[in-house]
C-alpha cells in the first residue's frame, strides 16, 4: 500500500526560525586605578643626577644602614632571611632570639632536630616547611662546603628555601657585595619614584644596578627597603614628610590628614 503525502503547510503558516540576537557590547568602565596605572606607566624613571640626590640624601639621613634580621653569624643570616619570607622580621627576631641562643651553627641545628625546630618558630608563617627547608639546608652545608655558608650566589640559591632575595641579602650583609635584594618594599618604592621601572623582581634588581652610583651600592637595598617600611608604605605613604619627595613622580601626594 503506498502512504500518500501529507499536505504541506502554505508558507504564511510556517514558523520562520527565531534570527540570533546580537548581545549589546558593553564598554568597561575605565576605573581610577586603571587610569593610574596607564598613566604611571608612561612616566619615565628620574633622572641619573636626580638619582644620585636621592641617595645622597638617604646617606645623610643614616650613613650606615643596618638589616633588622638578628642574626650572630652568617650561617643565622641565612636562616633568618628564609624564615622572613611572607612574614615580618619583628616576627622572626621574636621567634629566633631564643633558637640563636642554642643553635648557631649547621651542626647544632641537625642534632636540634626538625620537630624541635618548629617548637621554636611555630608563630612564623609556613613554619613546617620553612622548618624542613632549614635542616635541608644545613645538611648540605655540612656535606659540601664544610659547614660554612658559601660566598656565591649560584652556591646559595640552591640551597633548599634559599631565592634570589635571600641570596643577595646573604653576599651584602655577611660578606660585603654590593647586591640589591629586591623585596616588595624596593620593588614598591623603585618603580613609585620611579628609579628602576619593571614588572619583576628580577627587571627591577637590573634596572637599579644599572643607575645606582658604586658610592652608594653596598647600603641602596637597605636604604629603600626602610623607606619602603617606614615612609613610602603601600597604602598611605607619608609624602609630607619624605625626604625625597620633590624627586619622586608618585601623584596625587598624600597629605598628613589622610
Amino acid at each position: 500500500m503506498t502512504r500518500k503525502p501529507l499536505p504541506r503547510k502554505p508558507a504564511s503558516s510556517r514558523r520562520a526560525e527565531p534570527k540570533p540576537v546580537k548581545k549589546p557590547v558593553v564598554k568597561k568602565a575605565t576605573t581610577k586605578n586603571t587610569a593610574a596605572k596607564k598613566s604611571r606607566a608612561r612616566i619615565k624613571p628620574i633622572e641619573s643626577a636626580s638619582v644620585e640626590e636621592v641617595f645622597r640624601r638617604f646617606h645623610k639621613i643614616e650613613p650606615e644602614p643596618k638589616g633588622e634580621l638578628e642574626h650572630v653569624n652568617a650561617y643565622t643570616l641565612l636562616v633568618a632571611v628564609v624564615l622572613s619570607a611572607q612574614a615580618t622580621d619583628a616576627g622572626v627576631n621574636k621567634a629566633t632570639r631564643a633558637l640563636f641562643k642554642r643553635v648557631d651553627t649547621p651542626k647544632k641545628m641537625i642534632a636540634l632536630g626538625e620537630e624541635k625546630l618548629r617548637d621554636y618558630i611555630k608563630t612564623i608563617g609556613l613554619f613546617r616547611t620553612k622548618a624542613k627547608n632549614v635542616i635541608a639546608l644545613s645538611e648540605v652545608l655540612i656535606h659540601d662546603y664544610k659547614g660554612e655558608v658559601p660566598d656565591d650566589r649560584d652556591a646559595l640559591q640552591k640551597l633548599p628555601g634559599v631565592g634570589r632575595k635571600t641570596a643577595n641579602v646573604v653576599l651584602n650583609m655577611a660578606f660585603g657585595h654590593p647586591t640589591m635584594a629586591v623585596d616588595t618594599h624596593v620593588f614598591r618604592v623603585s618603580n613609585r619614584i620611579p628609579l628602576a621601572l619593571g614588572k619583576t623582581p628580577e627587571q627591577v634588581e637590573a634596572g637599579l644596578e644599572k643607575i645606582i652610583p658604586a658610592a652608594f651600592g653596598m647600603h641602596a637595598h637597605h636604604w629603600l627597603i626602610l623607606h619602603g617600611r617606614y615612609l613610602c608604605r603601600a597604602r598611605k605613604p607619608e609624602c609630607w614628610r619624605c625626604p625625597i619627595a620633590d624627586f619622586c613622580r608618585f601623584e596625587p601626594k598624600s597629605q598628613p590628614n589622610e
